[in-house]
């Protein structure tokens, strides 16, 4: 059939019952990404087959790792730099609606990973079928990027599930089990891996019935006077979430989905326009490179054996409780070790709930609950590969830990603090092995912050690094490598935010006030809310730590909240009260005149720090700094972190600003050294650099 045509990313082969398989193979590649030459390929076999007329098409994946991770998200980047984007989503479009057009019936066997471009494939195909294991997730995650699905996606979701069903699932990007996407009917069965094919084949001869309810709904929810009335409504929902300055994509792919008529071409037209123009923004822009950093913090582990598999955590509290049950979910045997079992069963508790939360499965859950183990008397540390420090921020408790657990170590265990702010060169000064001693500095809440801070110190032998480099990777974490200094990166740069709204605050400004103020600029979260989540006395005693390296004070009435017992969220009064885990945020006067400079004061701190800290080499790179401060704090993803910020704002401007306000507020705002850092002047649409596929 494909007679005088070669192809590199697919193979094909036909039955003698005339069913025509097609092999996603992309080469070169682990994954199938696919580019401009996967689908000019893809276009070929389609035009063959319209002529052809064979029994049955199969489109399935040679990859391991799954269907497809999307488009290639580097030619994109390509498109958008020389304004080709329109041209190249039309083409994908065009690929796809000629499959969907086949006179022949199509399947797509899913398995593994299934995102973006991919899932507009199988979208594309008459039914699907996927494979029944955790494995398969399937999502359209285009607005993760700033974009929106743009080879169909929002042309045909919507009327396969219903409007109801699809726009949040594109909304917001998350991905689908291959249940839920039955239960949706974006799939039409499910098989056991090793029937995937055969069980395609049955299923070309007998279509699934799709249920009289779910067609209903989906013709329903998608005529005009549906669309014109679901439309303000989800548009109302959205913008609760997330404000449209800031991310345009959500609002513009509601807008493409309400006005699209019942005709796919005029469906598909808009919505490639809307992408087109989405790509151009400085939000797409700065998400795209987001999603490189957080690969190249990924491919930071990839290559070398951690060479560990039991892990030995000291310290129940929540910080240690939390990286121990975390541990014991992706697979480690752990044991914890405290004083008394009294310190130890609350967090066992907590890890409990967090099994039953993420594995559903009693089985699973009492198999997580088997990897960890208490640990009174800390026998484990002996037979451990990993042990991890994580009680109070003492320098001496600490050092009197290590003194009493390293004789017992094997010749190669390692040893990690979850210190937040102690220097490194402090703590190794008295081990016998200062070589295999770092710092693993997670954050709270440990099941939910992707970020690790693998901090270093003058001793530090590389292969240690690059082993607890890898187990970050193994847990499922991002690592950052960074400079023992005082506060690391992440605190070092959140902490003159922080200390700057309390002193805001302690001045008169309203706290919802300064959190309505940081959260317009991008924030996730306000700072008052923040300081309450964390805790007063931790903020406090990380200040104190910081303060004086940083050139700050600690402003006024925080030891006054500490000493009436009020920490914030777990005591349920702060600086906010707190009732069933939320803030109860009082009303601000209607005729209350926010100070002008007001985000300035709080964000320039976190800019002029962040500039410091390129400038003393925490980390390797600006790209990691950025890297490090989004995924530690949440700083606005769509700036693009603190050095993107200052490039797209100017760094001349914001010095400026910041000289303005130490004229006009004190010395804690002067320019710190760094400014003068030639990557701040870098212009354009640069991607980081990111391990290859």
């Amino acid at each position: 059939m494909f007679e005088g045509l070669r192809f590199n990313h697919w193979k094909t082969s036909e039955s003698e019952d005339g069913i025509v398989t097609l092999t996603l193979d992309r080469a070169n590649s682990s994954v199938n990404a696919i580019s401009r030459a996967v689908l000019d390929e893809l276009e070929q076999i389609v035009e063959r087959l319209a002529i052809e007329k064979p029994a049955g098409v199969v489109i399935h994946s040679a990859k391991a790792s799954g269907f497809a991770v999307g488009a290639d998200i580097k030619e994109f980047v390509e498109y958008a730099k020389h304004d080709t984007v329109l041209e190249n989503i039309e083409h994908g479009q065009r690929v796809y609606e000629a499959l969907a057009r086949l006179p022949c019936p199509t399947v797509a066997a899913v398995h593994g990973a299934c995102m973006g471009g991919g899932t507009e494939l199988i979208l594309a195909c008459r039914q699907r079928i996927a494979v029944d294991d955790e494995k398969t997730r399937i999502a359209l995650p285009e607005v993760m990027l700033g974009i929106h699905p743009g080879w169909g996606g929002t042309a045909r979701l919507p009327r396969l599930i219903g409007a109801t069903e699809a726009l949040p699932v594109m909304l917001t990007g998350k991905a689908l089990s291959a249940k839920r996407a039955l239960g949706l009917g974006v799939v039409d069965r499910l098989a056991r891996p090793d029937e995937l094919l055969s069980e395609a084949r049955l299923l070309l001869r007998r279509p699934a019935t799709r249920p009289f309810a779910r067609r209903a709904r989906a013709w329903a929810t998608n005529t005009w006077l549906a669309r014109q009335i679901l439309a303000p409504i989800v548009l109302k929902q959205t913008a609760a979430k997330v404000r449209k300055e800031h991310y345009p994509a959500p609002f513009a792919m509601i807008e493409v989905w309400k006005r699209g008529g019942s005709g796919i071409s005029q469906r598909l037209k808009l919505e490639a326009r809307s992408v087109a123009k989405l790509a151009t923004t400085p939000t797409a822009q700065n998400l795209i490179r987001i999603f490189f950093l957080q690969e190249r913090l990924k491919g930071q582990g990839a290559g070398v054996d951690a060479q560990i598999s039991h892990v030995h955590v000291v310290g129940a509290g929540v910080m240690g409780g939390d990286i121990a049950a975390w541990a014991a979910f992706k697979g480690f045997n752990v044991t914890l070790q405290d004083r008394e079992m009294k310190f130890i069963q609350p967090a066992l508790d907590r890890a409990r709930t967090l099994y039953e939360k993420k594995l559903k499965s009693a089985d699973k859950v009492e198999a997580a609950m088997q990897r960890l183990r208490a640990d009174v008397d800390g026998s484990g540390v002996a037979t451990a590969d990993l042990a991890i420090e994580a009680i109070y921020e003492n320098a001496g408790a600490k050092e009197a830990l290590y003194a009493t657990i390293e004789p017992q170590f094997q010749a190669d265990e390692i040893l990690a603090s979850n210190t937040s702010s102690i220097p490194l060169d402090e703590l190794r000064k008295n081990l016998a092995a200062p070589q295999r001693f770092l710092g693993l500095h997670f954050f709270n809440p440990v099941a939910q912050m992707p970020l690790v801070e693998v901090v270093r110190h003058d001793r530090l032998d590389p292969l240690i690094e690059k082993r607890a480099l890898a187990f970050c990777k193994a847990i499922g974490k991002l690592p950052v490598a960074v400079k023992g200094t005082p506060g690391f990166l992440v605190n070092r740069i959140l902490m003159p935010y922080l200390l700057e709204a309390l002193r805001l605050y302690s001045e008169g400004v309203p706290g919802p006030v300064l959190d309505r103020a940081a959260k317009k600029f991008g924030m996730p979260m306000g700072p008052i809310e923040l300081a309450d989540t964390v805790g007063l006395d931790v903020c406090a005693s990380v200040g104190r730590e910081l303060a004086p390296f940083l050139g700050l004070e600690l402003p006024p009435g925080l030891d006054d909240k500490l000493e009436a017992g009020k920490r914030g969220k777990k005591d349920g009064q702060g600086l906010y009260v707190w009732q069933d885990g939320r803030p109860q945020k009082p009303e601000v006067p209607q005729d209350y005149v926010t100070p002008p400079d007001l985000a300035d004061r709080m964000i320039l701190p976190m800019v002029n720090e962040a500039i410091a800290c390129l400038a003393d080499g925490v980390v390797d790179d600006a790209d990691l700094l950025d890297a490090g401060v989004i995924f530690g704090t949440g700083f606005a993803p769509f700036r693009g972190g603190p050095i993107q910020y200052t490039r797209s704002e100017g760094a001349d401007k914001l010095k400026a600003r910041l000289e303005e306000l130490a004229q006009r507020h004190g010395e804690r705002f002067k320019p710190k050294n760094g400014w003068d850092n030639p990557t701040l002047a870098q212009g354009g649409f640069e991607l980081p650099t990111s391990p290859s596929h």
